[in-house]
């Protein structure tokens, strides 16, 4: 199946957020910062610590979320050319084709380490932190879309 991809920014970014937010060490970190930012607001409200440590973890928590939610995506996005231009992907049962205006590449499947599905996108990861994305609302109908899901559910691992 032969797909036109464009990508739209704000979906990108969506994509983007749903990648930090699903690697385990930024999970275990975000987790850690909300323990402590409710353990310092109780402590505050039982009056056992001064609002110092109260006003450190409610930073770290609004500097981590910014980061995460709206900086790094919009770094990554800047610098990648791949988001701002228009190409074609050909899914077959054996490969995965890119057609771009400098030429064609061929990733065999077994290239891809995992993927990963969103509301809006299917993640194909190369590795931990390298992926390529590809827009749902490229697939013409339901039907190629369950097609698609269903190469990648027998090509790939599920992240």
């Amino acid at each position: 199946m032969k797909l036109n991809i464009r990508y739209n920014k704000g979906k990108v970014l969506q994509a983007l957020r749903y990648h930090f937010i699903s690697r385990r060490e930024i999970k275990l970190m975000m987790i850690l910062v909300n323990v402590f930012a409710l353990l310092a607001a109780v402590l505050y409200a039982l009056k056992m610590i001064s609002p110092l440590p109260f006003l450190m973890s409610s930073v770290l928590w609004i500097s981590m979320m910014v980061a995460f939610w709206i900086w790094l995506p919009a770094l990554i996005y800047r610098k990648s050319k791949t988001f701002k231009d228009e190409f074609s992907i050909t899914i077959g049962e054996n490969h995965f084709f890119i057609d771009t205006a400098s030429g064609q590449k061929s990733l065999a499947w077994r290239e891809f380490s995992s993927y990963y599905e969103t509301p809006g996108f299917f993640h194909l990861y190369f590795d931990s932190k390298s992926f390529f994305l590809i827009p749902k609302d490229a697939f013409a109908d339901d039907e190629l879309l369950d097609k698609a899901r269903s190469i990648f559910r027998e090509n790939i691992k599920k992240g």
